[in-house]
């Protein structure tokens, strides 16, 4: 689940053919959409394809297989694309899925699009 795309970024890596610009340290340009991005990727050599970097004002953590908490404090990572056609998170997608245990269905709580939510 996620809340906001903050941006998308293209991580180049010298060691993979793109420009030395940091003495041989990887690096990333951001852009405003997935489409800027993805065409920067396309047309330079050593990029890797876009991540989203996403906000989550709350999220699900697995401290262990099948055990999970509600955590209620903001972080932000990076995604691949692909992974924003899962649920956007609306108020009750976490407790739904946290009210869900022992449903085999379970996940699929969180791997709905929104109009499926």
């Amino acid at each position: 689940m996620w809340d906001e795309v903050l941006e998308y970024r293209v991580w180049c890596h010298p060691e993979r053919g793109a420009e030395d610009l940091f003495e041989g340290d990887d690096y990333y340009y951001t852009f405003e959409t997935c489409e800027e991005a993805l065409a920067f990727s396309e047309s330079k050599k050593g990029t890797e394809e876009p991540l989203a970097l996403i906000l989550q004002k709350e999220h699900i953590n697995e401290p262990e297989p099948g055990v999970f908490e509600h955590v209620k404090e903001e972080r932000v990572t990076e995604w691949c694309v692909d992974w924003l056609s899962r649920s956007k998170r609306s108020d009750d997608t976490i407790p739904r899925f946290m009210q869900a245990e022992g449903d085999p269905n379970r996940m699929n709580i969180l791997r709905a699009s929104d109009r499926d939510a």
